[in-house]
């Protein structure tokens, strides 16, 4: 994070009253600054620093114009306060790449960059640019920084089984029988649940698929389909004989594909749409419609997240760490926060009884219940699979 504030000083003819109000004002600015932020501050701050650092060596270099006046002395004292330094003087140019102002015969350093000397091992250079003026009287400074910043983490997609596919019949069939066969003709062994869902679960991974992990892409791509996918394959390996080899026959042939891809594309689109408005009346074509509406949605807003919040002063983190201590601090007082409750009664005995059998008509109903599309338990196998084994799985 970079913060960037520019000031302009009073004339050197005003009141000492008028220049320590200033002064005092952009100390009330720096210390709202997180020390964390990288600050740099460029201003005509109307002063001499001067010539050489003898007791000054921690917030400037040698290499100033001059002697150094009150109003330099203000500049000093202030990087000091702030640790800070005079970026300015610490680079050996000549004099003509030092002078910051120059009018008639008079040639002097007023115009400085400032930033933490933490941040000073960024910092390449600094210097007049010689041909330029920003201001009547007034050169260029020019710095050249390099920032140093932090890699930012991608967060890590788990890999899911691709369970939606058991919608369709084919994959269904094909999954019943790669289960019955890795069971041993059986759906389901009762004696031995947990061997049971390993044999789900990878039966699922091998028959309907994982994801990539990869972060999603930002395009509407739930119309695609096999044949569409091959037919880009097939573009892209011509795309790249021609670019090896740019004859008129490989360049027609890329065209030929390039003309196959978007009529099967809209192919594609259409008989997806065509199927979905069929299904409209269903529950399954709703959540469809409405999960197409959501992801148009998100598409269509320019920021998808937002990864800043607010600390208790109204100060807004951006940093990672920071948000994440803010969001810990706000659950610990949540969570832990006292509240009126009812009093326990003491003294009642518990009952002991035995439970009825799960029977297949209440499993049967419980399924019927079930919605799709919802999050796994701790098994990790979803309602689908239950639905897509049909009477085999209640027995």
């Amino acid at each position: 994070m970079t913060g960037k504030n520019r000031s302009i000083f009073k004339e050197v003819g005003c009141e000492l009253e008028e220049k320590e109000r200033f002064w005092s004002e952009l100390d009330e600015v720096m210390e709202s600054i997180p020390t964390g932020e990288r600050v740099v501050i460029g201003a005509d701050f109307n002063g001499h620093v001067g010539e050489g650092n003898t007791g000054d060596e921690e917030v400037m270099g040698k290499f100033g114009v001059k002697e150094r006046n009150l109003e330099g002395q203000m500049v000093v004292d202030f990087a000091k306060r702030m640790g800070m330094g005079v970026v300015n003087t610490y680079f050996q140019n000549r004099e003509e790449h030092r002078v910051t102002y120059k009018s008639g015969g008079r040639r002097t350093q007023v115009d400085y960059i400032l930033c933490r000397r933490s941040n000073l091992k960024e910092i390449s250079d600094c210097k007049v640019v010689v041909e330029e003026s920003v201001a009547r009287q007034h050169r260029m400074v020019v710095c050249s920084m390099t920032l140093m910043v932090c890699k930012t983490k991608r967060s890590k997609i788990e890999k899911k089984t691709k369970w939606w596919k058991l919608k369709k019949e084919e994959c269904c069939e094909e999954f019943r029988q790669k289960l019955r066969q890795a069971l041993g003709g059986q759906v389901v062994l009762p004696d031995d649940w947990e061997t049971t869902a390993e044999v789900i679960r990878e039966t699922g991974r091998k028959v309907l698929g994982v994801s990539s992990g990869r972060r999603k892409e930002d395009k509407e791509t739930w119309w695609w389909n096999e044949e569409v996918q091959d037919s880009i394959q097939r573009k892209r390996l011509a795309k790249k004989k021609w670019d090896m080899d740019r004859t008129e026959e490989n360049r027609q042939e890329y065209k030929e594909l390039q003309r196959r891809v978007k009529r099967e594309v809209s192919k594609a689109k259409q008989k997806a749409y065509d199927e979905l408005y069929t299904r409209l009346d269903t529950r399954e074509g709703e959540k469809d419609l409405y999960r197409l509406a959501r992801q148009r949605d998100r598409d269509g807003k320019d920021v998808q997240q937002v990864r800043v919040i607010k600390d208790r002063d109204g100060r807004v983190l951006t940093s990672e760490e920071s948000v994440q201590r803010r969001w810990k601090e706000y659950f610990e007082e949540l969570m832990n926060e006292e509240n009126e409750r009812e009093k326990r009664v003491e003294g009642v005995n518990s009952v002991e009884q035995k439970v009825d059998k799960i029977r297949k008509d209440e499993v049967r109903k419980a399924l019927k219940r079930m919605k799709s599309r919802r999050a796994v338990g701790p098994d990790d196998i979803p309602v689908e699979v239950w639905t897509c084994l049909g009477e085999a799985a209640v027995d």
